[in-house]
């Protein structure tokens, strides 16, 4: 006996999908499940992730010096009771205890018996932070991912191209494991346009018939673009029946024909919530997780309808907890109700920007994000933005650099109607810069970078 455990031998799939039922078969059963329901299956799975979080030294230090025992989680509403952190204290986590840190609740000295993975963040934020994830995480993140890939229109047995950056972001993967373990598609393995070339995965597209290519939103409308250069139709020619894309949802709906809904995640937990046709929000895998919303500066506990920082608390994984993670990412709760499509679901309202990027511009605060949602509502300008702080004459000030294709002759005028629009939005005194398509690619990481850079602090 070699007395490795197989990645295989490491999961019990009947009790994962007992758990986390995969799609369609989600859709019939947890999807439709009523509050009293998913209410028990949270409070239970809860307090079996907090007993398990206890024992990693990331947790149990910082619940004891907040007086917080996992014991006392007796209802959902004792979950506020326990202490909430942010990418700061990973980051700190990591720095004191280089290079996983003391919060992964699995080593990799236990990989024989233990099979696992390493993947990191993107890093546009600051250094990045790597998570260790058993074999039942991957599994179970798949399902999480396959459950919005399907609700998002694509179909077992469906060709997709995944032109994701395969990386040390989990990004690219757990699509990949998704679709071909659980929605058994086909999956052409294309990566970025840096890896095959944007011409060449439009050919494939169409060669094999793609119905979805996964990838941001705007290389999806560059692979549009060029693909009217080649002489091709997007709608006609690519028959894209999916749109698992993150970006302007107008545009790549009316570019290629098909809908798109809202959906979000990140690194440490995956896919946590997705739309549906109903619209109103994006319903949260309650079977997965606990969403609560917090105020971006005190940490407190916010009232359903109010914005500030998404707390997440996982409860499916074995491995590295996260139990409360503030990932400071903007959003707001909907109150729990019947669904136009049956689901009782929490629902939370669609990414509204970054909470740690709030800039306190002249006594005002600030969401970069917020000011290119404001820059790109005016007539005659693109959707690419990217947003500059800096100090000069000892004063704050701020810029908004956006994209336009209209004459270079009209870019005087348009700047000037833009830094009108965000001085009546802001009451501040903001610039704007308009710029050619293009010139912005080098600060955003377009065609390069997983999740794009709209901020820079030069202060």
């Amino acid at each position: 006996m070699s007395g490795i455990r197989r990645p295989h031998e490491a999961v019990d799939y009947d009790l994962l999908t007992t758990r986390l039922p995969p799609p369609p078969e989600y859709l019939e059963t947890a999807y439709l499940d009523d509050p009293e329901t998913i209410a028990d299956k949270q409070l239970t799975r809860l307090q079996d992730r907090a007993r398990a979080a206890y024992e990693v030294p990331f947790f149990r230090r910082r619940w004891d010096a907040a007086g917080a025992d996992p014991a006392d989680l007796r209802s959902l509403s004792d979950l506020s009771g326990l202490p909430s952190y942010t990418v700061d204290d990973i980051r700190e986590s990591i720095e004191a205890h280089p290079p996983y840190g003391d919060y992964q609740g699995v080593s990799v000295e236990q990989a024989a018996h233990q099979p696992m993975r390493v993947y990191m963040s993107g890093g546009t934020t600051g250094v990045s932070r790597p998570t260790l994830y058993t074999s039942w995480d991957r599994e179970a993140g798949a399902i999480l991912t396959a459950r919005a890939l399907y609700m998002q229109g694509i179909r077992p047995g469906d060709v997709v191209l995944n032109a994701w950056a395969y990386s040390t972001h989990n990004g690219a993967h757990a699509m990949d494991e998704a679709l071909y373990r659980w929605l058994n598609c086909v999956v052409l393995s294309t990566g970025t346009g840096n890896v095959t070339p944007t011409r060449k995965q439009i050919e494939l597209a169409v060669q094999y018939g793609s119905k979805a290519i996964l990838t941001t939103g705007d290389y999806l409308l560059h692979l549009a673009e060029t693909a009217r250069e080649m002489g091709l139709d997007p709608t006609e020619d690519l028959q894209l029946r999916a749109l698992p894309n993150i970006g302007d949802k107008e545009r790549l709906s009316e570019t290629f024909g098909a809908p798109v809904y809202d959906s979000y995640g990140f690194h440490e937990v995956q896919w946590v919530a997705i739309e549906c046709p109903a619209g109103d929000g994006l319903h949260i895998f309650e079977d997965a997780f606990i969403v609560e919303i917090v105020a971006v500066e005190s940490g407190e506990l916010l009232p359903d309808g109010e914005q500030g920082a998404v707390c997440i608390t996982e409860i499916y994984k074995t491995g590295s907890p996260q139990i409360r993670y503030n990932i400071m990412d903007l959003s707001a709760l909907h109150p729990r109700s019947q669904c136009a499509c049956g689901s009782w679901l929490r629902k939370m309202a669609p990414f509204a920007g970054r909470g740690d990027n709030m800039v306190k511009l002249r006594g005002v605060n600030i969401w970069p994000e917020a000011l290119g949602e404001i820059a790109t509502s005016v007539e005659g300008v693109g959707d690419d933005y990217f947003v500059v702080a800096d100090r000069s004459n000892n004063r704050d000030e701020m810029t908004v650099k956006i994209v336009s294709d209209t004459d270079p002759a009209g870019f005087e005028a348009l700047s000037e109607r833009v830094a009108a629009r965000l001085q009546e939005a802001t009451g501040v005194r903001i610039s704007a810069e308009v710029v050619a398509p293009g010139s912005l690619d080098h600060l955003t990481g377009f065609g390069s970078a997983a999740k794009l850079i709209r901020f820079r602090d030069d202060r």
